[in-house]
């Protein structure tokens, strides 16, 4: 059918035509989404890994075949940034879609109460509540770093599954014990396991998607979160001796953290290689990311940004971050969308024909997916809250508006100001030469302060006795 015969008896004018012409695009968009199966959903998270221990993202010295693949056969992302620059609030913005210290989690969650900075709202639903009380069978396998005790257990917050570390870092990966004590877990159950984490991680994940093809008919979301790269750095003595004999002028430090990571890319290896023996790669939506920026005192790189992890730096936030779909995104494709890593929430609600809360602070990265774009405006807001010396139980924060950014790196020292379009590497602080903008983001600063001061981080009086 020539449909231009027919427009002008349909359409008035060429302006309400065209919109017309959009509704019904998008209107044959939803359709095309509401008839085709739920994908399942595969979240693998590192830990501390720099933007350029990457391959893909440019690094010389570093090969990571199996995370590339998901570049390659999906979305690789080149600007999203990690919800913190530390651990815990990541995590949590992830899990729940809003800003971290709005679920009471601005800092790291630590065994000692009186350095412990953040308790995860019981009161809000996570991503696995979500999505399980819409058919998902839902699993963590790896580090958790939300809570040692009821009622911020995995299995507490909508998770079916869990098989990993409750704590934040293991004194050893071989020895999984932190500070002398075994936080390892099955569901609720103590373990011993033998043998490297990034391993057994890998092969439960393994275990588990080998077990969800037997019950096709049920879709799955698994939270898989290494502990590797973040110190100590661990690699085994095999792939320590491969970077060794591939560079044999490479300082110690950093030749020691490219096999950890080569290491940890072999393992994803092989669960992308369960996913295919099993069947069930074409339609799970497999994310790669990291939680921060990587740590520049252990020899990982953030290539090109400035600063790592603990700064808000970009060297502190952009991550790596990919999405592979065969069913739904094209191998290949690239965007630059600004977005954070708790945009995976509303992403997964809507491909799970699910509504979530209306007042998450994320937004769907589904238009940028399936092809299209995303054009409002948004601000993007960082938080951090720690101790020591160095903090004090304070917090700082950073926010971008456009192509500006606002920052500090630790409690006491003035905000900064950077255009970060044309000074994407933040060496020409503005915050003296352009004082209208500087205000304006920083009253916009403080509201986010305000919002997120209405949540405890701390456990009520009756759980901390």
């Amino acid at each position: 059918m020539n449909t231009k015969k027919f427009l002008p008896f349909i359409c008035p004018g060429p302006t309400v035509c065209l919109r017309i012409i959009s509704f019904m695009t998008f209107a044959m968009s939803l359709c095309a989404l509401s008839a085709a199966p739920r994908p399942n959903f595969l979240i693998i998270l590192t830990d501390d890994q720099g933007y350029s221990d990457v391959s893909t993202y440019g690094a010389k010295d570093v090969r990571t075949p199996h995370i590339d693949r998901i570049a390659k056969e999906g979305m690789l992302f080149t600007t999203m940034r990690a919800n913190c620059t530390v651990c815990s609030p990541t995590r949590a913005a992830l899990l729940t879609g809003k800003y971290a210290d709005r679920v009471g989690v601005p800092g790291v969650i630590r065994k000692n109460p009186l350095d412990s900075w953040g308790y995860f709202d019981p009161r809000v639903p996570t991503l696995a509540n979500l999505l399980g009380g819409a058919g998902y069978h839902t699993a963590i396998i790896g580090k958790w770093h939300l809570g040692l005790e009821s009622p911020n257990l995995p299995n507490e917050r909508g998770f079916d599954h869990f098989q990993g570390f409750l704590g934040d870092m293991m004194d050893s990966y071989t020895m999984h014990l932190r500070q002398g004590e075994n936080y390892m877990r099955h569901d609720k159950e103590v373990i011993t396991p033998k043998g490297h984490a990034t391993d057994l991680f890998s092969d439960w994940a393994a275990e588990y998607l080998r077990g969800r093809a037997k019950v096709p008919a049920e879709p799955f979301f698994l939270y898989l979160a290494y502990n590797a790269p973040h110190f100590p750095i661990e690699p085994p003595a095999d792939w320590l001796e491969k970077v060794r004999n591939r560079h044999p002028g490479m300082k110690e430090d950093r030749a020691s953290n490219v096999a950890f990571v080569e290491h940890l890319d072999a393992s994803i290896g092989s669960v992308l290689a369960a996913l295919d023996d099993s069947g069930l790669a074409r339609n799970t939506m497999v994310v790669f990311t990291s939680d921060n920026g990587g740590s520049l005192p252990h020899a990982q790189n953030n290539d090109p940004w400035r600063g790592g992890k603990q700064q808000h730096y970009d060297g502190g936030l952009r991550v790596p971050f990919m999405v592979r779909w065969p069913a739904g995104i094209k191998a290949g494709s690239r965007s630059d969308y600004a977005g954070l890593v708790f945009d995976l929430f509303p992403t997964f609600a809507e491909l799970a024909k699910v509504r979530p809360a209306e007042d998450l602070d994320s937004r769907s990265l589904l238009p940028i997916l399936q092809g299209g774009t995303i054009t409002a405006s948004r601000e993007l807001y960082f938080v951090r809250r720690d101790g020591g010396f160095d903090y004090g139980g304070k917090s700082y924060e950073a926010l971008i508006r456009g192509d500006w950014k606002l920052l500090r790196n630790d409690p006491y020292s003035p905000l900064e100001l950077y255009n970060i379009k044309e000074d994407p590497q933040e060496t020409n602080n503005l915050a003296e030469s352009h004082h209208g903008k500087f205000r304006e983001l920083a009253t916009a600063l403080r509201q986010h302060i305000q919002r997120g001061g209405s949540t405890s981080w701390q456990a009520p009086e009756r759980e901390r006795k």
